[in-house]
């Protein structure tokens, strides 16, 4: 109850409510521009935050994370462009609601529904982040080895590419992280005789480049692409009709993208697509959605903001990333010198939840944000692109050589900028690479702890319960799909024939 209760006076600090109400203003103007979003701007602002004290450094971060995702049913709404991938299903109604004269009460239900979901989410991550974290007190090197070996397993199914690609770009991610030199053998790998390389690559210059200056170059090609402009006059609320229509959509939205958002590797993207499918299976009008069902907008804007708190699970209470962002966030942690995990909620529990409290006082900012304000960011899309991503491409650039004035860190931005966008053009997904990045060092740490615990005896391994639940996992999460898919094809010809 004390840091519950010195958390929320941690928002007392007149320093940190004014970063969080830049950052969720921030915030609101990324995730409204198409191409930009909350994991790109999270990554652009990280280098950034490496000088301020640990609260507002990730409270800023999460404070992007949450309003940028809100945002992007702005673009959504009045240009039928996600300003973000989670509001890619807001288009389908959202847009046929402006069309017909209806983009206030759109972004209306969006701001509503955005914000009681992401306060519902921010409250299951009070409740559910400390009792996981208490359960992962259980936990030894091989316990954690085997999670984050279950946490690898999901880099299959995180991505927009294929299971293969996604797996290949995880592997490149997890042979990046064992550059340098290895901490309990002391043997250089891969340095090539550069000291600059002997601290491994950093997290925020491969950040910058496959998340920010790959963007760059992949809107590069998109310069000349003109996109119809709705009018808008003015937000108002939903009305009666329109609460009586969504609310158990809402709530059922908020708890879908809560739990998609704790499963790591999943994120909004993911919730909003089933949170928009399950809003449609109930209604008792199917027949409206994707020609401007409000219940539609509800249903994606309710589970894609859910997602955000539920994401953050996984990542403070196991270190394990539970979406794109969320390991932005999770370099964030690490290079301030904070283990996420049980630990965090007995030795910094009052960061912990000065954290949360900083998610709920966000989603009540991005209210205030999306009523009165919604019409002046819907504004910011006729930045021209020739004048927004040179500016962002210098932004890129400053960030990767503040984090420690070094021009090799320009250059592993630029090359991994180079590198995120051949992966982009050629279908493969740049985030199982950042999370195979964050996680491969881990994973490597805690082989070399497991191996010092158990005599080198790795089969000792399979001995114990929890190290063999969360193998099994693994093996189900990367095995399991491909056997169901063989299984279900050869069964249907089966069918077909009547034997």
């Amino acid at each position: 109850m004390d840091a519950f209760l010195s958390g929320l006076y941690a928002l007392g600090d007149p320093y940190l409510l004014l970063l969080l109400f830049a950052a969720t203003l921030g915030g609101v103007v990324i995730g409204a521009l198409p191409g930009l979003n909350a994991t790109t701007g999270a990554a652009l602002l990280l280098p950034f935050t490496l000088v301020m004290d640990p609260v507002p450094a990730i409270a800023i971060l999460t404070a992007i994370y949450c309003s940028a995702t809100f945002a992007g049913a702005i673009t959504a709404i009045l240009i039928n462009t996600p300003g973000t991938s989670a509001s890619a299903t807001t288009c389908l109604d959202g847009y046929p609601l402006a069309q017909r004269g209806e983009a206030g009460r759109a972004l209306g239900m969006a701001v509503v529904a955005s914000t009681i979901s992401g306060i519902f989410s921010v409250i299951c991550l009070m409740l559910a982040t400390p009792l996981l974290a208490r359960a992962a007190y259980n936990f030894s090197p091989p316990e954690y080895f085997a999670l984050t070996l279950f946490g690898l397993s999901m880099l299959a199914s995180i991505g927009d590419g294929s299971a293969l690609k996604n797996l290949i770009a995880g592997g490149f991610g997890i042979f990046f992280a064992l550059v340098g030199v290895d901490n309990l053998t002391t043997v250089e790998r891969f340095t090539f005789g550069s000291y600059h390389l002997y601290d491994g690559i950093g997290f925020v210059p491969v950040m910058i480049g496959i998340f920010g200056i790959s963007e760059l170059l992949v809107q590069a090609s998109n310069l000349h692409v003109r996109r119809e402009r709705v009018k808008m006059k003015a937000i108002k609320l939903p009305s009666r009709e329109d609460y009586a229509k969504t609310w158990r959509v809402i709530l059922r939205s908020s708890g879908i993208g809560t739990f998609i958002g704790i499963l790591p590797a999943e994120g909004a993207t993911v919730a909003s697509m089933i949170g928009y499918n399950e809003a449609k299976r109930w209604s008792k009008n199917p027949e409206e959605f994707g020609k401007g069902a409000i219940e539609g907008v509800a249903g994606s804007e309710a589970a894609n903001n859910s997602a955000t708190g539920g994401a953050m699970v996984p990542t403070l209470a196991l270190g394990i990333p539970g979406s794109a962002t969320a390991a932005v966030i999770l370099a964030g942690l690490m290079v301030h010198g904070l283990r996420p995990g049980p630990t965090m909620f007995t030795e910094q529990a009052n960061f912990a939840y000065a954290i949360f409290w900083s998610m709920m006082l966000v989603n009540v900012l991005f209210f205030a944000f999306g009523f009165w304000g919604a019409k002046i960011f819907a504004r910011v899309t006729l930045i021209p692109v020739q004048v927004l991503w040179p500016c962002v491409f210098v932004f890129s650039i400053v960030g990767a050589y503040a984090l420690d004035q070094s021009m090799f860190d320009v250059w592993v931005a630029l090359i991994s900028g180079v590198l995120g966008y051949f992966m982009r053009r050629y279908g493969f997904s740049v985030v199982p690479l950042a999370i195979g990045l964050i996680l491969g060092g881990i994973l490597e740490q805690r082989l070399g702890q497991s191996m010092v615990m158990l005599d080198e005896k790795w089969w000792l391994m399979f001995s114990r319960p929890l190290t063999l639940f969360f193998l099994v996992l693994t093996a189900l999460a990367l095995f399991g799909p491909p056997i169901w898919g063989r299984l279900v094809k050869h069964h249907a010809p089966l069918e077909s024939t009547g034997e």
